[in-house]
């Protein structure tokens, strides 16, 4: 790796930097103000929220987590392409409501909304602390992701002392994130976010045309593969694992948009017509998530780079696939532009995710116990607590095979789907569904969840998050949901009979 791939990267990080900080300053505010803090003054227009929300597909999980799967598990978590096109059209369906609603009652959080129509602090605790340990699985692949560029890029300069090199930088790095989201809060990510986006686009654009067509396209590359792991299915899916599939796609779909971070964003926008564009203008996003997904495939056919990823009598590390193939393909200026597109395509979004946790923690737990917290120390709880969760992230980062990091995301999505009988339902039925049946839903959901994930993995090193059923391999997501709902729903069908409807029922 030449010295001007470095040198390259270093600089647009500078500006990387630059940014974040002067977003403190652009279209300044009260930034002591939590609405001002936390969603930016509720000002961002249709495309910086298209910029902003966009980063949570192309992120870690896009460049790394995906080719990653598809390296080592074959053709199962092609579910990606299919659950980036339905979740824009669930999007479409609930976050403009939830923004009008968020608008009109001054809602900083989803959780503020269930409070508020459930009359439970109860339920709005249980569904505020799903969210917040939700997320830090995916914060902590943001940080696989980054990890894997810096492996790739520093490796050869510090051989023999890569991993304490490639930490301490991680940590520098989520250091200046941390001071400068601090300083700018949700302004400072989404002015990084435009340039993230940007380069992240370009690299997919030169990256998904070049490589291929230099080195005999994806059917020559799927005819290595069978060669090089006969054992792996890469270009058919097995009616096995049809169900595995469907419903990896279905919950992921549903899931997305209910991850605090992706309400954060939403509720930055300043208008339901902000949200509705930049919603239909995100499938742009998703055009090149199947081609990455294949770059599993392609390294096979770039022998240079699947050195990098399964050396010789060495352990094989599929988070390194795509940044391998830039490494081995591509000019060393152009290597640096891409490996810093996908470092920040970490870092970004790892700043909305612990804005999120942060605005959930304060708002909707501590405010609970600590009702008259004066607005101004409010927000500063919420941006020291933003830094905590940063770096509590990164001990999640020891949790899965490399290889495996998607399970990082999937095991959040176990966790935000038994959020949806109160977040997603609650939008539109008004009238049945009960405070304290929704609650045992999802105590009853979560601990199957937790319980069925400890056993689809023998209680070890978490590599999966498919569990067997008499209906074959399905998502733990989906199993626990549905529990969830039979609970909620059988629950509130005999609070019904119980209680005349007449009662008043007062808040917990």
């Amino acid at each position: 790796m030449a010295l001007v791939t470095v040198i390259v990267f270093m600089a647009l990080f500078a500006v990387f930097t630059f940014l974040g900080f002067g977003a403190a300053y652009w279209r300044k505010g009260d930034l002591s103000d939590l609405g001002q803090w936390a969603l930016a003054g509720r000002k961002l227009g249709p495309y910086l929220a298209w910029f902003l929300v966009g980063g949570d597909l192309y992120t870690a999980y896009t460049f790394i987590a995906v080719p990653s799967a598809a390296f080592g598990k074959g053709s199962i978590y092609a579910f990606a392409t299919p659950y980036v096109m339905v979740t824009f059209a669930v999007a479409m369906v609930t976050m403009v409501t939830l923004w009008k609603m968020s608008r009109e009652k001054n809602y900083i959080t989803g959780v503020d909304f269930v409070k508020d129509r459930f009359k439970s602090r109860t339920l709005a605790i249980a569904i505020a602390l799903t969210g917040i340990v939700a997320e830090l699985p995916y914060i902590a692949l943001q940080i696989v992701g980054m990890r894997a560029v810096l492996i790739v890029m520093l490796s050869p300069y510090f051989p023999n002392s890569i991993a304490g090199t490639s930490e301490i930088a991680l940590i520098i790095s989520f250091i200046v994130l941390a001071v400068f989201t601090f300083v700018s809060g949700l302004r400072g990510a989404a002015l990084t976010a435009v340039m993230k986006d940007l380069i992240i686009l370009i690299t997919v654009l030169v990256v998904v045309i070049y490589i291929p067509y230099t080195y005999g396209g994806f059917a020559h590359a799927f005819q290595l593969a069978h060669t090089a792991k006969s054992t792996v299915n890469y270009a058919t899916l097995s009616p096995k694992l049809a169900n595995a599939y469907i419903s990896l796609f279905i919950l992921s779909a549903l899931t997305l948009y209910f991850y605090p971070h992706a309400i954060n964003g939403v509720l930055s926008s300043k208008s339901s017509r902000t949200v509705r564009l930049s919603t239909a203008l995100l499938p742009l996003y998703g055009m090149g998530l199947f081609l990455l997904t294949l770059f599993g495939v392609l390294v096979f056919a770039v022998p240079k780079a699947l050195a990098i990823v399964a050396p010789a009598g060495g352990t094989a590390n599929g988070t390194l696939v795509v940044p391998a193939l830039i490494s081995t393909t591509m000019p060393d200026w152009f290597t640096g532009v891409a490996f810093l597109g996908i470092f920040i395509g970490g870092l970004v979004p790892a700043a909305v995710m612990a804005i999120s946790q942060a605005n959930l923690l304060t708002r909707n737990v501590i405010k609970e116990f600590v009702p008259n917290l004066r607005p101004k120390t409010e927000t500063t709880i919420v941006k020291w607590s933003s830094v905590f969760f940063k770096f509590l992230a990164l001990a999640f980062v020891f949790v899965v095979s490399q290889t495996y990091a998607i399970e990082l995301q999937l095991l959040g999505g176990v966790f935000i789907a038994q959020t949806l009988p109160a977040m997603m339902l609650g939008l539109y039925d008004k009238k049945f569904l009960n405070r304290w049946a929704l609650f045992a839903g999802w105590l009853v959901g979560m601990s199957s969840g937790i319980w069925f994930t400890l056993v689809a993995n023998n209680f070890k090193t978490l590599s999966t998050s498919l569990m067997k059923t008499p209906f074959g391999l399905l998502y733990i997501a989906a199993t626990s949901l549905v529990i969830n709902l039979v609970v909620a729903y059988a629950g509130s069908a005999i609070a019904r009979i119980a209680m005349p409807r007449s009662a008043a029922v007062p808040s917990d």
